[in-house]
């Protein structure tokens, strides 16, 4: 029997896919670095180089720490105020041949051969077609399902493809 549940997203949930997305790269993780070495620099030289440059070296530093997080939000808050497809509840059926994800009239089928990746954080699961391409499932509207889901990809993908948790 496929297990099917129905997933309405939320822009606190595309929020969430962008953070991942951007943290998990390479610009989210150097902006983090370089924001660090800005305040160690700040405090190394503390006193012994104008204190506006310190103020810059601080300033800077919270810059790359605030801004990224404010500007994705800023577009998950847009995508999701102009696209009306992102508003539209989804019913997806996961059988052994794939997962299938149904839309109004829409519906589209992404076999277990084509899945990229599942992923699992801690509010999401993150069903990966291409390395950037994902569909957003809340783990909080999955609830019980979550744990068929796991079973379900584990079964049917290779193991370096699933990063979900299975009791």
């Amino acid at each position: 029997m496929p297990l099917e549940f129905d997933i309405t997203l939320t822009q606190k949930d595309m929020f969430r896919f962008n953070l991942v997305q951007t943290y998990s790269g390479m610009q989210g993780w150097s902006s983090v670095v370089i924001s660090v070495i800005a305040f160690v620099l700040a405090g190394i030289t503390y006193g012994e180089i104008e204190p506006i440059y310190t103020i810059l070296y601080i300033g800077f530093g919270i810059l790359l720490l605030v801004y990224i997080p404010v500007s994705l939000y800023l577009r998950s808050k847009h995508s999701f105020a102009v696209s009306a497809v992102l508003r539209e509840p989804l019913h997806y059926s996961v059988t052994k041949e794939g997962i299938r994800v149904t839309q109004k009239e829409e519906n589209a089928i992404l076999p277990w051969e084509q899945v990229y990746k599942i992923k699992a954080t801690g509010n999401l699961v993150l069903i990966y077609s291409s390395r950037i391409h994902a569909y957003v499932i809340p783990r909080q509207q999955l609830g019980e399902a979550y744990q068929d889901l796991a079973e379900s990809a584990v079964k049917n993908l290779p193991k370096y493809r699933v990063a979900m948790k299975v009791k």
